[in-house]
């Protein structure tokens, strides 16, 4: 018996690090497997394989290109001025938890892995079973599950520390297996109003932000409420209707800002820019962003269809009436270009000033905003805001966000004890969600888990009763859902 554990370990091992953490190539395999179900000839099915494939590896070198040119600068601003902080990035925190797991809890970070395969099984068997739990769609984005399986890791262990590892892997694997589930399935109706019938899910780290951001955003509208692309500015300002234009004018002055803070010095000594770079290293940079945002956006039309058609193979057979979970980043090629980047700009003024609060207050842990939660939850937010909402929508939800993001990041990391290992998550749903479920679990012990679970699983239901006769139709048949909404 030990001898079959362990061969599925190892099988499990090569699929995890090979397949289900390269995104890429995880979306590759499931629409070839789609196309195969639906008897495809074998050069359409190989076609497709590769053109999700590449369509995804686009997407990433775009969405790579952002986080790679942008997360140094305003992580420098922690080193520039031997700021004593926490910065808020999902690869920092999975770093801090590296670091601090064994002298913290005793336990090694090897068991993520294990975690990781018992929510996804979690997450398919709640699918497949659609029918009594209401839940539609399957986490498919791998690199995002393994940051996640890390801080609940650590969030769950702070709250049961004496648990033996099968009962704490039993546990964690339950409650994050139903988190999948469930915050993937909360994008589902909302992703289909915004992509018109694209057929894919959010499957990231702010699922239940954006339901939450999408249901508030419907109270701003009104007759004259407009959204981002229906404003057409006059005279000068007329360039800013152009999205490459307005997002390259933007982020130079918005980095342009921060670079010329950091000093020209900064960059040279830790070797980001040769020490003959002229000021055009600051223009260059800046204008990376409008670069990176148009690859991504080229990734994403590249796969999302290939994807849609096939998975309708899964669907009908394996999973039915399944959606496939995605990278948040492909709603940036949905809605109004303009959104993602002032959706950037406003929640980065929110975390600027939440930040300021805290230093300000003396607070005793001082958080540096990390490029991914200001990006990727902030601007998806002011997509599915503009789309419901309008344009004060896509303003004021990702700065009352970016507050958010900070204020929650820093009351959890401190508490849990992450902070001193410099780095947590910091999205929205680790900022809000998952530091709700840690005080009833810490608070409650093992009837904490049970409430947990409750919650979870009591989510869908409700997202059911409000509309039984469109809540599977919306991924079933589209456009049929949009008739009978209007």
């Amino acid at each position: 018996m030990e001898n079959v554990f362990n061969a599925i370990l190892v099988v499990w091992d090569f699929f995890a690090k090979n397949i289900l953490t390269q995104p890429a190539y995880f979306i590759g395999v499931i629409v070839l497997v789609g196309y195969l179900l639906l008897k495809k000839p074998w050069y359409e099915c190989l076609a497709g394989f590769l053109k999700a494939t590449v369509g995804y590896f686009i997407l990433s070198v775009g969405s790579g290109g952002l986080v790679n040119n942008f997360r140094p600068i305003l992580a420098g601003l922690k080193d520039r001025f031997n700021l004593d902080a926490t910065v808020i990035d999902p690869y920092f925190g999975q770093n801090a938890i590296d670091t601090g797991i064994m002298a913290t809890f005793g336990r090694t970070f090897g068991d993520v892995m294990v975690l990781l395969l018992i929510a996804f099984i979690a997450n398919i068997a709640l699918v497949r079973f659609q029918k009594y739990t209401k839940m539609r769609a399957v986490f498919t984005t791998g690199n995002v599950q393994v940051q996640q399986a890390a801080t609940a890791f650590w969030l769950i262990l702070f709250c049961f520390p004496s648990l033996g590892r099968i009962q704490i892997l039993a546990v964690m694997g339950l409650i994050l297996g139903l988190y999948w589930a469930v915050s993937t399935n909360l994008t589902v109706g909302y992703t289909q109003e915004l992509t018109e019938g694209a057929g894919f899910a959010v499957a990231h780290q702010q699922g239940f932000g954006i339901a939450i951001v999408s249901a508030i955003a419907e109270k701003f509208k009104s007759k004259k409420s407009k959204k981002i692309e229906d404003i057409e500015l006059p005279g000068f300002l007329s360039i800013f209707n152009e999205n490459m234009v307005a997002t390259a004018i933007l982020m130079l002055f918005f980095f342009g800002i921060i670079m010329t803070v950091l000093g020209k010095d900064y960059f040279v000594t830790n070797e980001f820019i040769p020490s003959t770079q002229n000021f055009f290293y600051i223009m260059t940079t800046s204008l990376q962003f409008a670069v990176n945002l148009a690859i991504l956006q080229l990734g994403v039309r590249t796969f999302v269809s290939e994807l849609t058609e096939s998975f309708t193979g899964i669907s009908n057979t394996l999973l039915p009436g399944a959606v496939p979970g995605i990278d948040v980043a492909a709603t940036f090629a949905f809605g109004s270009p303009n959104a993602v980047t002032l959706g950037f700009l406003f929640g980065a003024l929110g975390q600027f000033l939440m930040i300021g609060l805290l230093i300000l207050v003396k607070s005793p842990v001082v958080i540096i905003a990390g490029f991914i939660p200001l990006f990727f939850d902030n601007a998806a937010f002011a997509v599915y805001a503009n789309n419901r909402g309008g344009i004060k929508a896509a303003c004021i939800l990702p700065f009352l966000s970016g507050i958010i993001q900070v204020g929650g990041s820093a009351l959890i990391a401190s508490w849990v004890g992450l902070s001193k290992f410099g780095g947590y998550i910091g999205m929205f749903d680790w900022a809000t969600i998952w530091p709700g479920f840690t005080i009833v679990m810490k608070l409650l012990g093992y009837v904490g888990i049970a409430v947990v679970v409750l919650i979870l699983v009591v989510i869908p239901q409700l997202q059911y009763r409000r509309d039984p006769e469109g809540y599977f139709l919306v991924v079933e048949d589209y456009d049929a859902y949009a008739e009978r909404k209007a």
